[in-house]
């Protein structure tokens, strides 16, 4: 099988979004993912581009996709967020992840940042373990807080804002 990474361009976000929903399916929340493929060609292609895309071809057909951003920490200075890193279920195992990672973590270390972070569920044990392996340290004493956009509305009412 070959390999190849690339950077993702516009005419790859539908396949992008095909695995976006496949993981949300993998993460027990298929009805979480609300964007389009438009959604992602307006955000990461336009003026202001606000994430990097690298594929995964296995024989000429995406088949993986890892999606990163650029965030800053006040301890460290500049980072990149690996948001997602996503291989078909068939393709697991055959090195397209392993790739993708190597991939990301390539780009973190061109752009000089200090750190690249990223979440893993608590389950996914066999990602977890693969990290830990690669030499990241998976910060079991962290908890992720989220507030989507309906409790960001209910709480700027209760505030008076809104």
């Amino acid at each position: 099988m070959e390999i190849n990474i690339r950077d993702a361009r516009k005419e790859d976000m539908s396949d992008v979004l095909k695995l976006i929903n496949e993981l949300a399916v993998f993460e027990k929340e298929p009805e979480a993912v609300i964007i389009d493929e438009d959604d992602l060609i307006h955000d990461g292609f336009g003026e202001n581009p606000a994430f990097q895309c690298f594929v995964a071809e296995a024989n000429g057909k995406i088949e993986g996709m890892a999606l990163v951003y650029f965030r800053y920490s006040t301890w460290k200075g500049k980072t990149v967020h690996l948001e997602d890193l996503i291989v078909r279920e068939e393709f697991r195992g055959k090195g397209l992840g392993s790739a993708l990672y190597t991939e990301v973590i390539k780009y973190a270390a061109q752009e000089k940042v200090k750190r690249t972070e990223w979440v893993v569920l608590n389950w996914n044990k066999d990602a977890a373990d693969f990290y830990r392996r690669s030499g990241a340290d998976v910060m079991e004493d962290w908890d992720t807080v989220q507030m989507d956009e309906k409790a960001m509305h209910l709480f700027l009412e209760k505030k008076g804002i809104l």
